[in-house]
């Protein structure tokens, strides 16, 4: 019948309704490949068996109806393992397999795409991107598409899709880091690119430099920058001037410095340069102006970004009669009615071992030691994270015990998911990060040349795996309802320590930078509504648009000081980091707050922010 003769059908109906010429031909070729998968050669035998699909189908079909695809392909399984070829029917059934999740793959693709495309075309809703923007939208949609379905290993795919874990920027997967402090320093005294070996010789051109390190950078990158003790180094650089600014012109330049950062776009998931600035260590007169300044811009304008971390340290700035005490009690007032700047504490028992090397991104993530180098922060950060749904697992198992068993095995898994990630990374050359890497601004990469491999440079960087939802896992767990907080606050300590156990052991076994870190979940809304449609409205879990990654601290709260104290154990189990969330009463005086400042770090509290009243409630 394939040889010439009338065939008994003309046309066939494809998937989409679409009726198009039958051609025999292609049921040969797809039974050929099959064949030849398991070692099979005999093109004439997928002629035979073709014949008889064919036929078989025929006497099937009632007359004048047009066969499906999807009848086509269910013979062609039949008659293979009819006449005896059950391996060939393996292999062509495992590729039909494959053709459909490609099929669906790409039916949710153009699903997304269009979503995108169509943005802003209702009546009653405005586009949050522009063109360019949403073209971003649909390659960073496409990348992950690929990512789960081609790169990614099936379990740590599956586990994504469950929403058990959340893979961060996952679009990016195979192309570049997550953050990174950058030493500023050294990049504005012997200049970078066309500028090497030109000193800045005023501050508007110090401003500049600065900025364009920070737009570079942010190309080589998906995640936050971070300026380490940005007074310090400007400081230094003014002091170098023959001509030093005004304090009006110092004024002037970061009043516009801030203005220019606010309006630099950004390629990573955010519609903003997502940095962040260290200040409050600086007590010369330069320092001091340039914090102060700072803090002003923001309280006049109530700016959220960029970020500013503010670092406090006895005999620096933390208690009254240190050199830079106003400026904190400033920037504590700012933070109060503006929510920026966060807060570091060095004097923690964890942080007090390298003091001012230890740097932390607003985010909260941490960079102190280092297995593969020198420690502290500066010229390091955070490769990729990783994040647990605690209240999935919580929620999945139902019993405590049950829980820590399943934990191992998620803890291990995303473990695996971080190794493949830094595998997959350790790829790229030189070349393919040639602002991070080739400008030397990642530890390590100091004698790279252009197309070696960064994988030896990337050692030095955190893996993290992060963790959301401890609250709400608790509550689950737990008989909250009924008054047994401190029950709920002994099993949150529990959890964490057991996390922070198995982290520590992974990254000896593999001597990698592995850190555990709590996630700020604003960004993980997704993960709490997959859990609502698969557990339903679980009150005071399932019902939150995200989940918490701390318990917030309000003052007013019954029991403030052990959620304090229960707060300061997370932070010493989260080597890669912890932010806690502190609420103040409307109207509170700054000295209240100082009160309120020296308990947290009594009990150990390494990373806070400051939410105002309105944004603490609609937590």
């Amino acid at each position: 019948m394939t040889g010439g003769a009338a065939l008994p059908f003309k046309e066939i109906r494809k998937r989409d309704g679409r009726i198009v010429p039958f051609d025999a031909r292609k049921i040969t070729q797809a039974i050929f490949k099959a064949a030849r998968a398991v070692g099979g050669e005999n093109y004439s035998l997928a002629e035979e068996l073709t014949d008889e699909v064919i036929k078989y189908l025929q006497e099937q079909t009632l007359p004048g109806l047009i066969p499906t695809v999807e009848e086509m392909q269910d013979m062609v399984e039949k008659i293979l393992i009819e006449k005896g070829h059950a391996r060939t029917a393996k292999a062509y059934i495992l590729y039909r397999a494959k053709r459909t999740r490609i099929r669906e793959a790409k039916s949710e693709l153009m699903d997304v795409v269009k979503d995108i495309l169509l943005e802003g075309n209702g009546e009653e809703e405005d586009s949050n991107f522009s063109p360019a923007e949403k073209m971003h939208q649909i390659a960073l949609a496409a990348s992950q598409k690929y990512y789960l379905d081609n790169l990614l290993p099936q379990e740590i795919a599956d586990a994504y899709q469950r929403g058990s874990i959340h893979i961060h920027h996952l679009g990016y997967y195979s192309k570049t880091l997550d953050s990174l402090h950058i030493d500023l320093l050294p990049l504005l005294k012997n200049g970078f690119g066309n500028n090497r070996n030109s000193p800045p010789r005023d501050l508007l051109t110090v401003l500049f430099r600065t900025a364009v390190i920070l737009q570079k950078s942010s190309f080589d990158m998906c995640g936050e920058q971070s300026l380490p003790f940005f007074d310090t180094v400007l400081g230094e650089i003014i002091r170098g001037f023959k001509t030093r600014p005004t304090f009006a012109e110092l004024a002037a330049g970061l009043r516009g410095f801030f203005s220019y950062l606010r309006s630099l776009p950004c390629l990573g998931n955010d519609d903003y340069l997502n940095c962040s600035i260290q200040l409050g260590l600086d007590t010369t007169v330069e320092g001091r102006e340039i914090t102060g300044l700072l803090l002003k811009e923001i309280i006049q304008n109530k700016y959220k970004r960029p970020k500013i971390v503010f670092y406090l340290k006895r005999g620096i700035n933390l208690t009254r009669g240190d050199p830079n005490y106003d400026l904190y009690v400033s920037a504590l007032r700012t933070a109060m009615r503006t929510g920026n700047p966060s807060f570091c504490f060095l004097d923690t028992s964890y942080n007090a071992l390298l003091g001012a090397n230890t740097c932390y991104f607003a985010s909260g993530v941490r960079v102190a030691q280092n297995r593969q180098g020198p420690p502290g922060g500066k010229k390091r950060g955070n490769i990729a994270t990783v994040t647990i749904n605690l209240p999935r697992l919580a929620l999945t198992t139902g019993d405590q015990e049950l829980f820590f068993i399943e934990l191992d095995r998620l803890l291990r898994l995303g473990t695996k998911q971080l190794l493949h990630r830094f595998e997959v990374v350790s790829l790229l050359k030189c070349k393919d990060l040639p602002f991070i890497m080739g400008e030397k601004l990642y530890l390590g990469s100091e004698n790279l040349f252009y197309r070696e491999s960064i994988r030896d440079s990337l050692k030095n960087g955190l893996i993290t795996l992060g963790f959301c939802g401890l609250p709400e896992a608790v509550r689950v767990l737990s008989d909250c309802e009924k008054g047994a907080k401190n029950q709920g606050y002994s099993l949150a300590a529990e959890i964490v320590k057991h996390m922070s156990r198995r982290v520590e052991s992974f990254a000896t076994e593999y001597d990698l930078n592995i850190g555990l870190r709590g996630v700020d979940c604003r960004g993980l809304r997704g993960l709490a509504e997959k859990d609502r449609k698969d557990f339903g409205v679980v009150k005071g879990v399932t019902e939150k648009d995200f989940y918490r990654c701390c318990f917030v601290l309000f003052q007013e709260d019954e029991g403030f000081e052990k959620k304090v104290a229960l707060e300061g154990e997370i932070h010493r189990c989260c080597s890669a980091g912890y932010s806690s969330r502190v609420i103040f009463s409307p109207g509170m005086e700054a000295s209240g707050a100082e009160e309120i400042m020296l308990k947290l770090m009594e009990a150990d509290i390494g990373h806070f922010c400051i939410s105002t009243f309105d944004e603490g409630l609609n937590r």
